[in-house]
């Protein structure tokens, strides 16, 4: 079996780049992250390679981390997620974002993939819970804030702040972790107007 390839980068596609190595082009299917980490076309490249192989098919998914790789390694062993499902998750979700999301039980962020209903979302956050111990690197700031958001016991700006954030379009996941950011950087008295304009800057980033 195939772990990683090293060699130039000859072609770039929508969901796969291939990658030659003394002269023979491999066709590795990446999520949108790794090929963005990827360099240029004709420069060199080492890729993290999971394979897959049926009788009729042998299908390469590369990574540009470990991580990533391990993430997709779990991902497709939730029922109903396949490879196809689990690099479209990879590719919309990074993978803080992934880790808040099943850390804080929200299966909506998951389901903002292509192709991943309520129900495979809801599998993935219950059955992915207790799998990932590097769970335990969600900021507890933003678990509180998000206990809070949910018993009604948010201070007003606080809950003014993410109310709006969700109202424009990020999840209460993002505006969470936004919200609470700049509280631990700017303190307990920041006011909504102000929260919501640094949030919105961080989001940004």
């Amino acid at each position: 079996m195939i772990g990683k390839l090293k060699g130039l980068i000859d072609e770039y596609a929508d969901s796969y780049v291939l990658v030659d190595v003394n002269g023979v082009c491999y066709e590795v299917h990446c999520s949108n992250q790794t090929l963005q980490a990827l360099p240029s076309v004709g420069e060199a490249a080492s890729v993290l390679i999971e394979m897959h192989v049926r009788e009729d098919q042998l299908k390469m998914f590369g990574f540009a981390t470990a991580l990533e790789r391990d993430w997709f390694r779990l991902l497709t062993t939730v029922q109903g997620v396949g490879q196809k499902v689990a690099l479209a998750i990879l590719s919309t979700l990074k993978i803080s974002e992934l880790q808040s999301a099943i850390a804080l039980q929200d299966k909506a962020m998951v389901a903002r993939t292509p192709g991943v209903g309520p129900k495979v979302a809801q599998r993935i956050v219950t059955e992915l819970k207790d799998k990932t111990p590097s769970l335990a690197a969600v900021d507890s700031a933003v678990s509180d804030l998000q206990a809070d958001m949910d018993q009604a016991a948010a201070p007003k700006a606080m809950a003014e702040a993410v109310s709006a954030l969700t109202n424009l379009g990020y999840s209460s996941v993002q505006a969470s972790a936004a919200v609470a950011t700049i509280i631990k950087r700017e303190g307990d008295g920041t006011g909504t107007a102000t929260l919501i304009r640094l949030a919105l800057k961080e989001l940004s980033q």
